[in-house]
């Protein structure tokens, strides 16, 4: 048997609002709800069960691989929903996004505080990329 990652629950303040919110910049739609989740799968099949807690939520970091193509839908969804972006996941860089390893990223956050990334190149795939380090402006991207 291969092993195979199926799903993952996100605590949040809002199911409704971070599950919604992330389908949304991602072009996938939220599922039914199937009590305590709201689920979005994704198009290898992992679901992420969305779950409203009563209390603090820890900030947890959440990458997703992506087409040259979605890339540049979701970030035109992230610049037209004015959500701050940045290159790196540490904020050095807003309103830019990575080259890293020959393709792009990009991260912002979610309605709970999590930190987002989408990226077109898994890390490594390319360490002798000269754009590696390099990042580019964003018209019109909202920074914190």
């Amino acid at each position: 048997m291969s092993v195979e990652f199926n799903h993952t629950v996100i605590a949040c303040r809002d199911r409704e609002e971070s599950a919604r919110f992330l389908a949304g910049i991602l072009g996938l739609e939220a599922g039914e709800p199937a009590e305590p989740f709201l689920p979005v799968e994704t198009a290898n099949g992992v679901t992420l069960d969305f779950a409203t807690v009563g209390h603090d939520v820890p900030t947890q970091h959440y990458a997703f691989l992506v087409s040259e193509e979605e890339f540049d839908q979701i970030l035109a969804r992230l610049v037209a929903a004015r959500v701050p972006i940045q290159a790196d996941p540490h904020g050095k860089h807003p309103g830019r996004i990575n080259r890293n390893d020959g393709g792009r990223g990009v991260y912002f956050p979610d309605p709970s505080g999590h930190g987002m990334e989408v990226l077109t190149r898994p890390y490594g795939s390319d360490p002798t990329s000269e754009l590696n380090g390099v990042t580019e402006e964003v018209p019109g991207a909202t920074v914190k």
